[in-house]
């Protein structure tokens, strides 16, 4: 009968032929018992067309009845223009479709906009819970020593073998100053003092935002760590800007070059927007919009040592 039921409801949204497939699956929330029925077409009109009937199972030792079925349709469809116009509505999130599973409960997770929302997330089938996806804060120390900065050949992918700023992900616990000395240590084996920020980089595209700060070295000792083939000082016009890692260090250094040049360093902020197509060794594909300066004086106090 319960079959009979939901195969009647699924066909009547008219995106189900027949017979549909049915795959039950158990749901715990909020300590009740649920059941969800996912019908799916096998039409081949249509590349996906799924029905979903979420309604609660009532024990036989407890008096109650269904009040409601709760059925929500997708249809995607190649030839449907209406479909692709409202989903280009919804804004998507770099690298969301790599959240398969949740990580409070293990359950699969699906990709929808909750209800108040506007952006597509990553929600749990089963508890429920949505995992947001931030961007990741890289912090880094653009080291000054005898009119030189110092540079580091990366050990690892990506963009192994190529230099680099010391930098890298900043940790839970850390401010963004002592994240950057960490890096430096970590990565150079040097000691330094952070001077002042530098620049502040945004990269929406992959999901990042750079903070640089500018340091000196508290000791004239350096050396590679793990993840460095060597470590260097290299005068500004021997920098090496075609064998660079990253476009954000090619920003950074080249900004950098430019305030020496001129006599007057400054705090800068922009968002490196990469072309399209693009990939992680094309450093010059690029750009830099809405970048905004500040007079250097200004930065200094802004960090917690």
């Amino acid at each position: 009968m319960m079959f009979r039921v939901v195969q009647f409801l699924a066909l009547s949204t008219g995106v189900v032929s027949v017979p549909p497939m049915i795959r039950w699956k158990p749901l715990g929330i909020s300590g009740l018992s649920f059941s969800s029925i996912v019908a799916q077409s096998s039409s081949t009109s249509s590349k996906a067309a799924v029905v979903s009937l979420v309604f609660p199972i009532v024990s036989t030792q407890r008096s109650g009845c269904f009040r409601a079925f709760r059925i929500s349709a997708t249809l995607s469809d190649s030839n449907d223009s209406s479909s692709s116009s409202s989903s280009a509505a919804f804004h998507t999130t770099p690298q969301m479709g790599k959240i398969k599973f949740c990580q409070w409960c293990g359950g699969p997770m699906k990709h929808a906009v909750p209800d108040g929302d506007e952006r597509v997330r990553a929600i749990c089938t089963i508890c429920g819970e949505i995992a947001y996806q931030n961007p990741k804060m890289v912090v880094g120390c653009l080291i000054e020593h005898d009119n030189k900065v110092l540079l580091c050949k990366r050990n690892i992918p990506p963009s192994q073998g190529r230099w680099t700023l010391p930098a890298g992900y900043l940790e839970i616990g850390e401010s963004a100053a002592k994240g950057a000395i960490r890096e430096t240590w970590e990565e150079a084996g040097a000691e330094v003092e952070i001077i002042s920020h530098f620049a502040h980089l945004d990269i929406p595209r992959i999901g990042q935002c750079y903070i640089i700060f500018r340091a000196k070295l508290k000791k004239p000792q350096f050396s590679p760590g793990p993840e460095s083939m060597e470590c260097r000082l290299f005068k500004l016009e021997d920098i090496p800007f075609d064998s660079l890692a990253f476009s954000s260090m090619l920003v950074t250094l080249k900004l950098y070059v430019q305030d020496i040049k001129s006599g007057n360093p400054k705090f800068h902020c922009g968002t490196i927007n990469k072309r399209e197509g693009s990939g992680p060794l094309d450093i010059h594909a690029y750009t830099l919009d809405s970048h905004l300066t500040s007079d250097d004086s200004l930065c200094h106090s802004f960090f917690v040592k």
